[in-house]
C-alpha cells in the first residue's frame, strides 16, 4: 500500500456506500491472508477456497452495518473466516452422521506433481490440526490469529473482545501445550506453517 492508497477504513466506508471497486481493493489486499487462515483451520485447499468466498460474501452483506474500529479490516475478516469454517465443520459433521452408512469410494490416484504436493500439504496440515484441535477453544483462536496469520496481539484482542495480556497468555499456553504433545514426537510441520507463499 503506497501513501496514496486509501486505508482500509476509507475503503470500507466507500464499500458501505455501495462501491464495488473499493470492496474489490479490500479483497485484493486481504484475500491471500484469509485464504491461508482458512486452510490452516480446515487442512483443505478446496475448502479454504469455499471459505474465502463465503467470508467475503458475508463481509459484503454486512458492509453497511459495520464500522471498522481498527486501521486494518484483516482481524475482523479473520474472525469472520473462523466462524465460517466452524459453521461448515458443524454442517459437515451433520452430513457425516446422515451418510455414515454409505460406503466411501476410494479416490482415483492422480500422479500430477501439483496434485501430489497439495495432497501432501493437506495430510501434514491435518496432523498438525489434530494436535491443535486438542487445545481449549480460546487458545486455538488466539494461536490461529497471532501465530498462523500474524495478527498483532492488540488487533487480536480487539477482535476477541479481551485484554491484550490475555491474548498473549493464551498463545503462550497453546505453545506450551503443543510443546508437551510433541515432546516425544516432533511436529510434522512448524506452527507457522503452510501458506500460499510456500507453494
Amino acid at each position: 500500500m503506497t501513501t496514496e492508497d486509501p486505508d482500509d477504513r476509507a475503503l470500507w466506508a466507500q464499500a458501505a456506500a455501495g462501491s464495488g471497486h473499493a470492496f474489490g481493493v479490500l479483497f485484493d489486499r486481504h484475500a491471500k491472508a484469509v485464504y491461508n487462515h482458512c486452510f490452516r483451520l480446515s487442512a483443505s485447499w478446496a475448502a479454504a477456497e469455499d471459505h474465502l468466498q463465503a467470508t467475503f460474501l458475508l463481509a459484503w452483506r454486512k458492509r453497511d452495518r459495520l464500522r471498522l474500529e481498527r486501521d486494518s479490516a484483516l482481524p475482523w475478516l479473520l474472525a469472520v473466516a473462523t466462524n465460517v469454517v466452524r459453521s461448515d465443520r458443524r454442517s459437515a459433521a451433520r452430513r457425516l452422521r446422515l451418510f455414515h452408512r454409505v460406503p466411501v469410494e476410494q479416490p482415483v490416484p492422480d500422479h500430477a506433481d501439483l496434485v501430489a504436493e497439495r495432497v501432501d500439504d493437506q495430510r501434514r496440515m491435518r496432523e498438525l490440526l489434530a494436535a491443535v484441535n486438542r487445545l481449549p477453544r480460546n487458545e486455538r483462536e488466539a494461536l490461529a490469529l497471532c501465530v498462523w496469520s500474524g495478527v498483532s496481539y492488540a488487533d487480536a484482542a480487539a477482535v476477541l473482545g479481551i485484554a491484550e495480556v490475555s491474548v498473549r497468555a493464551r498463545v503462550s499456553k497453546a505453545k506450551a501445550r503443543l510443546g508437551r504433545m510433541f515432546a516425544q514426537q516432533p511436529p510434522v510441520v512448524p506452527l507457522a506453517a503452510l501458506t500460499v507463499e510456500d507453494r
